[in-house]
């Protein structure tokens, strides 16, 4: 509901909600109604959320159309912090309040003694203030160290001092965050980690809809909706939800990772910082080099020396992508290049921002984290470069390793080096584009699409590839079938670099 005009004291408020141009409900059923016009009208319920809509979004939408309390239970780096702060889209724009009301009161119905005392005094005269929605959202990590007064409330002597007051007034409260969460929505962020008593402590505002300050024999109805998030790993490792608290959870909805590679580079386009500004050399980032950032996480999610239940974010390969990018610019910048185009290569230079994101089993803490992640980096090469290569021929480029020759690249060498090595290779470039690489390409893409082939071929075991040589033939090349089924005594290969040049046997 947009913000009314002309209504600025509680006398106009109930007129307003007498003609029905200001609806007067509860979060609930804001939430439920405002849910139900977006549905019919067809447009996103949750903008930014990706691969959730068969899976998690149905699950969210009757819990909030059974007008529920719930919980969001799924590993790290699954979108749930996401998700709980994109059910502000669903509460009106503005609602009225009392004036500087630190529980959002009800004008008509005010809960707490002040309001109601100048409410008395003042009768349909009473200022009104009107509460935009996002202040209507509170959140809270939890911690071992928060106490109940932090959540709840408690007596807050310097204000009975201020005011003159005894301890016992109403007046002395000191409010918590859920108090203050009135008329809105409080979100818990990893509830085991609440200790138990605290939990305790929310057990009538999930069933009886009410809070008791500590020291007062009072009773605040407050009107919130309730969310929480947990991780399954908390309910050993750190705590768990105590049983009368989940029962009182009216649905419990489970996460997960994106099932797709395509759902994945989705959320790492929309994540990470790639279009960079200011004076660097424009970026480019190809589909082949995206699609192996984000099969890393998902070799790493099924690799049996990585804990499971620590789960891999979603974080690894939108860190990872803002380093590969990152690389990619300081080359162009030595290389004095307008355009800094990604490279598989680059994906080795962003190793920091990968060994970080998952926690290892004992296999692979003896290997050591920078070992584990450049093997997890050379699988994902092979995932992704088998489907871009299996239905092509490749003979003519691994026989020229197979011959002796060999190519020496980093990450470091200009656009136009690789190109002019690359031309050396008997096929290398036509590969390329036969792989995908456009033949109206940039100088800089090709070069990419380059040293995609080349890794993809070192990562399927086709060429071998070492810090001395670079790129060469596999320590035992075999024999492949030859279209002539002959040998020939004394042919060359033309195309072998000088003083390379070998000999068919």
């Amino acid at each position: 509901m947009p913000r009314p005009t002309g209504i600025s004291t509680v006398g106009d408020l109930r007129r307003a909600i007498a003609d029905g141009s200001v609806p007067r409900r509860s979060v609930h059923q804001e939430v439920r109604e405002n849910l139900i016009t977006k549905l019919r009208s067809g447009e996103p319920l949750f903008p930014g959320i990706v691969g959730y809509d068969d899976t998690v979004v149905p699950q969210l939408v009757n819990a909030l159309l059974s007008q529920h309390n719930f919980i969001l239970l799924g590993l790290r780096g699954q979108a749930k912090t996401r998700l709980l702060r994109a059910l502000v889209t669903l509460l009106d724009e503005y609602i009225p309040v009392m004036p500087a009301c630190e529980i959002n009161d009800d004008p008509l119905e005010p809960i707490c003694s002040a309001c109601r005392a100048r409410l008395a005094n003042e009768g349909d005269k009473t200022p009104v203030a009107w509460l935009e929605r996002d202040a209507r959202y509170v959140e809270k990590l939890a911690t071992p160290d928060v106490t109940i007064a932090d959540m709840v409330g408690d007596i807050d002597p310097i204000k009975a001092a201020r005011g003159g007051l005894q301890l016992s007034s109403e007046l002395t409260m000191h409010y918590g965050l859920l108090p203050r969460a009135n008329r809105g929505i409080f979100a818990i962020n990893e509830l085991p980690d609440l200790a138990g008593k605290i939990q305790v402590g929310l057990f009538n505002i999930l069933q009886e809809g009410d809070v008791q300050i500590k020291g007062y024999p009072v009773r605040l109805p407050l009107d919130v909706m309730m969310a929480f998030t947990a991780n399954p790993e908390d309910y050993t490792a750190r705590g768990k939800i105590i049983t009368p608290l989940k029962d009182r959870i009216g649905s419990e909805i489970r996460t997960h990772y994106p099932s797709g590679r395509g759902d994945a580079m989705a959320i790492t386009a929309q994540e990470a910082w790639t279009k960079r500004d200011g004076v660097a050399p424009r970026t480019e980032v190809p589909a082949f080099v995206a699609e192996v950032v984000e099969e890393i996480a998902f070799q790493a999610r099924q690799d049996r020396r990585i804990d499971k239940r620590s789960g891999v974010s979603q974080r690894l390969p939108i860190s990872a992508m803002e380093n590969v990018v990152s690389n990619a610019e300081r080359r162009a910048l030595m290389n004095r290049e307008d355009c800094a185009v990604a490279r598989v290569n680059d994906v080795y230079s962003a190793l920091p921002s990968i060994t970080g994101k998952f926690e290892m089993e004992y296999e692979g803490e003896l290997k050591g984290a920078e070992t584990v992640g450049r093997e997890l980096i050379k699988a994902a090469v092979a995932n992704v470069a088998d489907g871009y290569l299996s239905h092509l021929e490749t003979r003519q480029v691994i026989e020229w390793f197979d011959l002796g020759g060999s190519l020496q690249l980093s990450d470091t060498i200009g656009t136009k080096d690789v190109l002019s090595r690359a031309r050396d290779v008997q096929g290398l470039i036509e590969l390329a584009h036969a792989a995908g690489v456009p033949k109206e390409a940039s100088p800089a893409l090709l070069a990419s699409g380059i040293d995609f082939v080349l890794e993809g071929l070192y990562a399927l075991k086709k060429i071998g590839r070492s810090e001395e040589r670079g790129y060469h033939a596999t320590e035992s090349p075999v024999r492949r079938p030859r279209e002539d089924k002959f040998r020939d005594e004394e042919r060359t290969i033309p195309s072998i670099p000088q003083g390379k040049k070998k000999y068919y046997n």
